[in-house]
């Protein structure tokens, strides 16, 4: 660390923060904190969401994996690749749930006791994804800067920095900043590589020294085979539906369709990024060969490469951008934290006829207490890729009852209560059985992920059949809402949300179990124009980032 890094690194700090400070002074109620008002355009959406998505501990943790076991690793990245498509036909429920937390559509599907259930299981998956943050950068910043600078003064000032525009600003300040500090992680992403090719002497002398597996996209080798890849997809489809910040992610634009491109496009640049980790990867393995050098820990690669790549004043806006990772996804979780526990706890149990300035200034306290637990979370986790799959598979259990809910009309409050309990017992019986130790982050497997859903689903199913249905009103309430848009202009001629179907914006994951009607194939182009043409223009987009990922690797 030099000087001149010093004060690239604070001067991002006191920039971010202030700006975040002078876009905060919007908020005038607990809807611009909580939701922004429902005004973000397309653009800000896509900034949002792949900030949000993309945190500091995902290059340390791909850059590993790809140093020990070759490119193939990038699935455990990748694993929602496949089904970033589905996310086009997700989208719009968030929005037009008309609801500020998923913890309040849970209540709405399966009441009161199973929206708290999740409302608990939220704010812990927050807790524990921001220690995973935290201890990623920690990573990275203790050998990227040599160890000259504290990495505890580091998150300590990255923290205050989050916390002080997120407490004033809400989602608004989140939002912003994110859109700004998501061309910092694209920077990130990339810097290392140029500089890399040029100190080992090209793609010549990586391809000589490191094995022929390590350039293959798809091996067993690398402990990602197509077994492995389905097992992340399932993870990634029935997780990405029940995470806690997807009410923030899908539902906060100003129209449905700025939703849909935020979540959905904002997801493919980080896929795109990913590519410029794993190639990372290879090139510090060839330059750790090169150097004669070991590395105890894999996980230490890409600080290892900043440290030995960076001239000064790059050494600085490396750290930037790894605190800017950490900085846009922690902001938007401490707002959602906030909104989890006001409107799920605090509103329904301690005071239901708070004034919307007291719910205001509780979500931003709330925010602000259960935001510090993720540090001592941090302080427990060894391995920060275990630690990163842990909590999307605790999301993936609950995401049963959420996609389960949504998908199946039958689908009741026994069901959903089981799956959870039957899923995460199974997952850690099998676990234990494998290994023979009892912990609380396991290395994902998907043999035991596997057999955990499997079970999930096949209770859910058979509980929901045997006990008594939810009540027919407040389902039929719930999926008329579903089908009606959220952000027209004008009623429909009964005076209420104008029908979805009108304009070409039906849902076909919300008709998946009626295919079998004739009503259903009736106008279908027409009535589902939305959720086909992005579909399979999602699906196009797709296949151009598996095709230029495979070219790079012929080189």
């Amino acid at each position: 660390m030099t000087p001149l890094d010093y004060i690239v690194l604070i001067g991002y700090l006191v920039s971010i923060t202030t700006f975040g400070i002078w876009i905060s002074r919007r908020i005038r109620t607990s809807d611009n904190y909580f939701r922004g008002g429902r005004k973000f355009k397309w653009y800000i959406m896509i900034g949002q969401a792949f900030g949000v998505g993309t945190h500091a501990e995902m290059p340390v943790a791909q850059t590993g994996a790809t140093f020990s076991n070759g490119f193939a690793t990038i699935w455990y990245q990748w694993k929602n690749m496949l089904i970033t498509p589905f996310y086009w036909l997700i989208a719009p429920f968030y929005r037009r749930s008309e609801r500020t937390t998923v913890g309040e559509i849970i209540e709405d599907r399966y009441g009161s006791t199973m929206g708290m259930v999740y409302s608990l299981f939220a704010i812990s998956f927050f807790v524990f994804n921001m220690g995973v943050m935290l201890q990623g950068a920690a990573k990275v910043i203790s050998v990227a800067s040599g160890n000259l600078i504290s990495p505890n003064m580091v998150v300590l000032g990255m923290t205050v920095a989050f916390l002080l525009y997120s407490f004033i600003g809400g989602l608004i300040a989140a939002a912003y900043t994110d859109f700004i500090q998501s061309f910092l992680i694209i920077t990130l992403s990339v810097m290392l590589i140029p500089l890399g090719l040029k100190e080992i002497g090209g793609f010549h002398y990586m391809k000589s020294v490191l094995p022929v597996h390590f350039f293959d996209l798809v091996n067993s080798a690398s402990g990602i085979d197509a077994f492995t890849i389905a097992m992340l997809a399932v993870n990634g489809i029935v997780g990405i539906t029940a995470q806690p910040h997807m009410i923030s992610m899908c539902a906060t634009g100003n129209t449905e369709r700025a939703g849909r491109i935020g979540q959905t496009f904002g997801s493919m640049v980080k896929r795109l990024v990913t590519i410029g980790w794993a190639l990372t990867g290879l090139v510090v393995a060839a330059l750790v060969i090169k150097n004669n050098a070991t590395l105890s820990d894999p996980e230490m690669a890409f600080g290892y490469a900043c440290s030995h790549l960076l001239v000064p004043g790059l050494v600085g806006l490396m750290l930037s951008a790894v605190i800017a990772a950490n900085m846009s996804a922690c902001s938007n979780f401490m707002v959602n934290t906030g909104a989890l526990f006001t409107k799920n706890f605090y509103k329904k149990y301690f005071k239901p006829d708070a004034s919307d300035q007291t719910i205001l200034w509780m979500g931003r306290y709330s925010g602000l207490g259960l935001s510090a637990l993720g540090v001592l979370f941090a302080l427990s986790i060894k391995n920060v890729l275990n630690g990163f799959l842990f909590t999307e598979t605790l999301a993936a259990f609950m995401g049963i009852i959420f996609l389960g809910g949504v998908v199946w009309k039958r689908a009741n409050r026994y069901g959903a209560a089981t799956a959870v309990i039957i899923s995460l017992s199974v997952y850690y019986i099998v676990n234990l059985l494998t290994t023979g130790k009892l912990m609380l982050v396991y290395k994902w497997k998907p043999g035991p992920f596997g057999i955990a859903m499997l079970s999930g689903f096949f209770v859910f199913w058979l509980v929901s059949i045997l006990t008594k249905p939810e009540d027919r009103d407040k389902i039929d309430s719930f999926f008329d809402n579903m089908r009606r848009k959220s952000d027209a202009k004008e009623p429909g001629p009964d005076g209420r949300k104008p029908l979805a179907e009108d304009t070409g914006d039906d849902l076909l994951l919300l008709d998946l179990q009626g295919w079998r009607r004739k009503e259903r194939s009736r106008n279908f182009f027409r009535r589902y124009r939305e959720d086909l043409v992005g579909f399979f223009l999602s699906w196009a987009v797709v296949g151009l980032l598996i095709l230029l990922a495979w070219g790079i690797l012929q080189v």
